[in-house]
């Protein structure tokens, strides 16, 4: 077997396991708020803990001074991919379910084909139109579903708002990946990420009804979970799997998110590791999800990423 082939394969492999990852992380996430901590306090303790790691590692990579003009670029990715990101995300999955918030993540691909077709004048296809508006459709029912409660679906709007500011990160890095070093890019813009999420007045507050001495042990490893696996070994996995596969490659793997989530949500509520969401995976839920795929796969078809557009 020829050894780029099978650096291809361990890259696939790396790549599927980032999404193994989250998929895992977004049921045990779930298990860890409101009870034992904030959603802000929870996104504290990952972006502070990334950032701490990431720093740790930037004396291995080659040294890269960053020009001023790209300083502003980069606090934007902070602001988007980082603070209002994370924010979205923890207080869309506090009121959401795992499984809606696997399945709205799904729909990023969309989001970036629309933002570059409105802001960088990228032309899409009319098959990708449909792919759009398919995913759209998707993303309605599923939010505005009369079984969901009010808080439920506000909870999906906000997971929605989430996708929508990785995509605009997405944009934003891609120059910055390919002028510098990916672990300084993202070392950066979780920096500034922390930076603004201190400006957010609800930190202290909920810092300050924080007993971390009430947290059980193994609610720490959940936390550490998130923290190491779904902040840090991603991103080295990401990097990884994007040296030997394209971006458009790499995105596809998101289809198999949700189908992770459907399966932790039964392995962790059987062993005891999380409560019980599996009454979330309905039918329709299902059916939604396989609309959205579809969407996703059409939008996906014709579109061309760099190899650093991810990080």
């Amino acid at each position: 077997m020829e050894i780029s082939k099978v650096k291809e394969q361990w890259a696939a492999f790396a790549l599927l396991l980032v999404n193994l990852i989250y998929g895992a992380s977004h049921v045990l996430a779930k298990g860890v708020m409101p009870v034992f901590l904030s959603p802000t306090v929870f996104i504290l303790f990952r972006v502070i803990g990334a950032v701490v790691l990431f720093w740790l590692l930037i004396p291995f990579v080659k040294r890269a001074k960053i020009i001023k003009r790209d300083v502003l670029r980069l606090a934007a990715c902070g602001l988007f991919g980082v603070t209002i990101n994370q924010l979205l995300f923890f207080h869309g999955l506090n009121s959401s379910s795992p499984m809606n918030a696997g399945i709205i993540m799904a729909l990023n691909p969309i989001m970036v084909a629309v933002l570059s077709f409105f802001w960088l004048r990228e032309r899409l296809t009319r098959k990708q139109w449909i792919g759009i508006s398919m995913g759209a459709i998707g993303a309605i029912a599923l939010t505005t579903s009369g079984k969901n409660s009010v808080q439920a679906q506000l909870g999906d709007l906000f997971l929605l708002g989430n996708s929508f500011s990785y995509a605009v990160y997405l944009l934003l890095v891609k120059p910055l990946m390919q002028k510098y070093p990916p672990l300084v890019v993202i070392t950066w813009v979780f920096t500034f990420g922390t930076l603004f999420l201190f400006a957010f007045p609800p930190v202290y507050g909920d810092l300050k009804h924080t007993n971390l001495y009430a947290i059980p042990w193994f609610i720490w490893l959940k936390i550490i979970y998130v923290v190491v696996g779904v902040t840090f070994l991603t991103y080295l996995l990401t990097v990884v799997g994007l040296k030997y596969v394209s971006s458009t490659v790499a995105s596809a793997f998101i289809y198999v998110q949700p189908i992770f989530v459907i399966t932790f949500s039964y392995l962790f509520a059987i062993i005891g590791w999380s409560a019980d969401y599996t009454n979330q995976i309905t039918t329709s839920k299902l059916v939604l999800m396989a609309l959205i795929f579809y969407g996703v796969h059409l939008t996906l078809g014709k579109r061309n990423f760099d190899k650093n557009n991810k990080p």
